[in-house]
């Protein structure tokens, strides 16, 4: 049997990262796609992957990265983030068009430019790591819960829209989990990037690659539509238990 492709976006940190060495750890060859090239390479070489420069916002870059990738069987859909907790009162909109172009139509972009190749493999299989914020709202965060409600609607369409086709599609949802995605979000603020995990014990990467390579690797007849994972002490968005 030919070793399986998956192809994992914002593969640089995070989870992102995580999902490539647990995939690879399943079996996979790893095609990593993100913007920052000197993490990419060497985290590439040590799982014996590849790696291309890939920014998800700019239409010809997501051209370039597909076309240097001849099948693809698994796609991860992991490149995403916040910019800002403004009321709507007081929204940025610079932030706002960021947030939907990287997590609305960079998710577009890459699974409408590798859909062919996905089902020409006859088991294709896209995981889009969207949010609770997706399936939620909360204060300060509408432009953020709005782009992730709109990616998991674009990510349950597919799944009608392909109903039929060798395509697996499965949403994996996160709850709060210590990356730097709040790093990102606070504009390098550590310290209020470190008060959003105080007093709690949060998700790690890890914790969530483990999901996806755990769905990666079901029999091509199951689909697990839909995965919803939190750390024990979050019961939602903003209801937290802090020692």
């Amino acid at each position: 049997m030919s070793t399986r492709t998956a192809v994992i976006t914002g593969a640089s940190a995070g989870i992102g990262e995580a999902a490539a060495r647990a995939l690879a750890g399943a079996g996979f060859h790893v095609v990593l796609g993100a913007r920052r090239l000197d993490r990419l390479r060497p985290l590439a070489e040590e799982l014996s992957g590849t790696a291309h420069l890939l920014d998800v916002t700019d239409a010809e870059s997501v051209e370039s990265f597909v076309h240097q990738i001849p099948e693809c069987h698994v796609l991860v859909n992991n490149a995403g983030g916040a910019r800002g907790l403004e009321r709507v009162e007081e929204a940025n909109e610079d932030n706002w068009r960021w947030m939907w172009q990287t997590n609305v139509l960079g998710t577009l972009r890459v699974t409408k430019a590798l859909l062919p190749k996905l089902i020409a493999s006859g088991d294709g299989h896209v995981i889009t790591v969207t949010s609770i914020a997706g399936h939620e709202v909360y204060d300060g965060g509408a432009g953020y819960t709005s782009a992730k409600h709109a990616q998991s609607a674009l990510h349950q369409t597919l799944r009608s829209e392909h109903l039929g086709d060798p395509l697996r599609l499965t949403e994996v949802i996160p709850g709060m989990v210590e990356t730097e995605f709040s790093l990102n979000r606070f504009e390098g603020d550590t310290e209020r990037a470190a008060q959003v995990y105080q007093g709690l014990q949060p998700l790690t990467a890890e914790d969530v690659a483990d999901v996806i390579a755990f769905a990666a690797t079901r029999p091509p007849h199951v689909n697990l539509d839909q995965i919803t994972v939190k750390p024990r002490a979050q019961h939602h968005g903003s209801r937290v238990h802090r020692e």
